[in-house]
């Protein structure tokens, strides 16, 4: 049975707005939640920087849904302190939290002062922080010298039983490399073709858990708003890879998407006023394997899109 979650995007949403937001959720009938962990917004109009880890902590206290967050390991966190949070979240709150690990965003680590490293290498470097989180979460004392540096790490306080570590893909090539090492995979909508090559990659190569799919999508009772909306507040984000990984401000990131179109938005964007089209849209996905969807209203107004997917979609999805 595939799982609803809703997304909290700390780049959009006062802590305090996600924080009810998610109670309202949980109410409503979503099963979970999950959340972003930026320094930075993409762009200025998205305007906010939640700490996700704290925030993570009153979300579980405040809530029984479980939750996962996206994170980067390697520069401006150093491995040992992701390890640290991690147990100390999974221990109070078992069974209800994952993190999933991928190589970031210049935006976020640029903030250290260190040289933004080439593609291979920071994945080489994630690669490093998996194993030294592993191990850390296993109860290990860790030294290690390489791309990042340990001196004697032990995490004290583990749970009894480490949390899936998940890994961030956007790519066919990055799905089958994580088949090596983690305990399930999460992706952003694309089209179907693209996702089903990425299910069967990570699948191909002998990649276990589940899969995750985060739903970017603008909804409201108005097409034209629907459209706005995701225009307005998604626009820096239509860019692939290398220009999303590189550029360092959410200045830049508005420069670019200065002359953006509604249309390009609605390529990364599932824009709809009707709920039944974005039922289909989470029907496919469903069908493509994904086990746990969590769905992104790229709004900054979430209520409205709480209250209709609760009543509309999600009976229909589930039945």
């Amino acid at each position: 049975m595939t799982s609803y979650g809703v997304h909290a995007s700390h780049e959009q949403v006062h802590p305090s707005e996600s924080l009810s937001a998610v109670r309202h959720a949980e109410q409503a009938g979503f099963d979970a939640a999950m959340c972003s962990d930026h320094f930075s917004p993409w762009s200025e109009r998205q305007g906010q920087s939640t700490f996700a880890w704290s925030w993570l902590g009153a979300a579980l206290e405040a809530t029984s849904l479980p939750f996962g967050v996206v994170n980067a390991p390697g520069q401006r966190y150093h491995p040992a302190i992701i390890a640290q949070s991690i147990g100390t979240l999974a221990e109070m709150y078992p069974g209800r939290f994952w993190a999933a690990l991928g190589t970031g965003e210049a935006s976020n680590e640029h903030i250290t002062g260190d040289a933004w490293p080439r593609k291979g290498l920071r994945t080489a470097r994630l690669r490093e922080c998996v194993d030294i989180i592993r191990a850390l979460l296993a109860g290990e004392e860790v030294s290690h010298d390489g791309l990042v540096t340990v001196d004697r790490a032990r995490v004290w306080t583990r749970p009894d039983e480490p949390p899936p570590l998940i890994g961030a893909a956007v790519s066919v090539e990055t799905a089958r490399w994580c088949a090596e090492w983690a305990d399930g995979l999460i992706t952003v909508n694309a089209p179907p073709e693209q996702l089903r090559r990425m299910v069967d990659a990570y699948r191909d190569a002998g990649g276990r858990g589940k899969l995750h799919l985060q739903v970017h999508l603008s909804w409201d009772p108005d097409e034209d708003t629907a459209v706005r909306v995701a225009h307005e507040q998604w626009r820096s984000n239509v860019f692939a890879p290398p220009v999303c990984w590189d550029l360092d401000t959410a200045e830049a990131f508005d420069v670019a998407s200065a002359d953006v179109t509604p249309a390009k938005v609605a390529e990364v964007v599932n824009i709809s006023s009707d709920l039944g089209r974005h039922a289909a849209w989470l029907r496919e996905y469903a069908d493509l394997g994904f086990d746990e969807l969590y769905l992104h209203h790229v709004g900054q107004e979430l209520d409205p899109f709480i209250d209709a997917f609760g009543a509309k979609v999600l009976p229909e999805v589930r039945s």
